[in-house]
């Protein structure tokens, strides 16, 4: 997207605007932004923007001929702000990441007069239940989910009336089928193509960081096959996260190597009723070994009252204390004002314990994916205890199965200790 703003640099009245979700991604060390002074510092004629989140680039009599400007919609409802726009060159970086409703809209901004034929382009990995998978699923295998070699790049054309998408070949199938007669009429059909692509496309970025491919295989099965392999139809389902065939042992007793515990808890504040079955609380202890293996040493796993959930946690909080000297506890932090009040009022009821709430972020699946890419490698064991076989149903039936109270304290549980692991002492010596 980038190189292809340069080729219209100096067509006066040309613009390019490249588009991410967020603010972060677009200025993050490593993002967008700096890719753009990389490629654009040095150019003659070529002026950097920060504070606009643009660039310049003038004519050798100092006038601004062109700009390629960066910005983020997060929300449908800032398409509006784009209302009246007339964009030559749309960037989409991550498309998988914007709604239909947004696409459609700022493809009607892909307008200009400047002489140059109006374009998008966007970039984006697999991802199943987007639409985008509907989009372009003629250059997709739907069997394998994986494209279809010989449709990449192959153009085809599109109208889209009343939020549907009708195909053809040919733009003149087209004029045929929806009776376009006028000039005006024929420049309504629009052409798109997919490009397939994988990383060992990109022979520099292999160059530059060799170890980027073990990065990707070292993910989960559902990640690798979307980010390394391209799979277009994969999805999180039962047994794709966790089998208990992957477990390297089942250990008689707790290990004596353990650096960091972290003891999870995912909180339910209902007890059973008549009704239905609410949620469970359920506290998981994780540890890190100095092999850099994990275990899971105990489950705790019960529908309780609210009062009762409390004197749990602060219970096993002492045995935990007495047992493995230093655990970290680890609880859900709710958004909002009520959700931010129960979590000091839990960390001042464990005064004296090492505890952290933490604001959950995303979905169940997309949580427990670090976990399972270790999962998936061998690198958990457990120790052996009543407890196993109800933990080992639900992580295998995870993201299928009613509850997952157990997956979720584990998950969180493992990003506390990696994240714990960062800023450790140890690490620096």
């Amino acid at each position: 997207m980038l190189l292809s703003a340069l080729r219209y640099k100096n067509v006066p009245g040309f613009g390019c605007t490249i588009f991410r979700k967020n603010f972060n991604q677009i200025f993050a060390q490593g993002g967008l932004w700096d890719e753009s002074v990389k490629m654009y510092q040095g150019i003659r004629g070529a002026e950097a923007k920060l504070a606009r989140g643009q660039w310049w680039f003038r004519d050798n009599n100092g006038n601004v001929v062109s700009k390629v400007t960066f910005a983020h919609i997060e929300r449908d409802e800032e398409v509006h702000k784009w209302q009246g726009s007339q964009i030559c060159a749309i960037g989409i970086d991550e498309l998988t990441h914007f709604s239909e409703k947004t696409f459609f809209y700022m493809l009607s901004r892909n307008r200009s007069t400047c002489g140059v034929t109006p374009y998008v382009r966007a970039t984006c990995n697999p991802d199943a239940d987007s639409w985008v998978a509907k989009f372009i699923e003629w250059w997709i295998d739907q069997d394998t989910g994986y494209p279809i070699p010989e449709r990449s790049g192959k153009l085809r054309w599109f109208i889209r009336r009343n939020e549907i998408l009708h195909w053809a070949d040919t733009k003149q199938e087209l004029w045929k089928q929806f009776g376009l007669n006028t000039p005006e009429e024929r420049g309504e059909p629009r052409s798109a193509t997919f490009i397939m692509s994988r990383l060992s496309d990109n022979k520099e970025l292999l160059k530059i960081n060799p170890g980027y491919l073990a990065n990707l295989k070292a993910l989960s099965l559902i990640e690798r096959e979307r980010l390394l392999n391209g799979n277009w139809k994969i999805r999180a389902a039962a047994g794709l996260f966790f089998k208990r065939t992957q477990v390297g042992d089942i250990l008689e007793q707790v290990p004596a190597d353990v650096i960091q515990w972290v003891r999870c808890w995912d909180l339910a504040a209902t007890e059973k009723s008549e009704n239905g079955d609410p949620a469970y609380t359920s506290g998981v202890l994780i540890g890190k070994r100095k092999n850099g293996r994990y275990v899971v040493a105990d489950v705790i796993n019960k529908q309780m009252a609210a009062v009762d959930v409390r004197k749990t946690i602060k219970l096993t909080a002492q045995m935990d204390k007495a047992a493995y000297k230093r655990v970290r506890i680890r609880l859900p932090r709710d958004p909002g004002q009520a959700g931010k009040e129960q979590a000091e009022s839990y960390i001042k009821f464990l005064a004296g314990f090492d505890v952290v709430a933490i604001a959950e972020s995303g979905s169940k699946e997309a949580r427990a994916e670090p976990m399972a890419a270790q999962w998936q490698a061998g690198n958990f064991d457990i120790v052996y205890g009543d407890w196993n076989e109800e933990y080992l149903n639900q992580l295998e039936n995870f993201p299928d199965s009613r509850f997952k109270d157990m997956v979720d304290a584990s998950a969180n549980g493992f990003a506390e200790i990696e994240t714990k692991s960062s800023f450790s002492i140890n690490s620096l010596i």
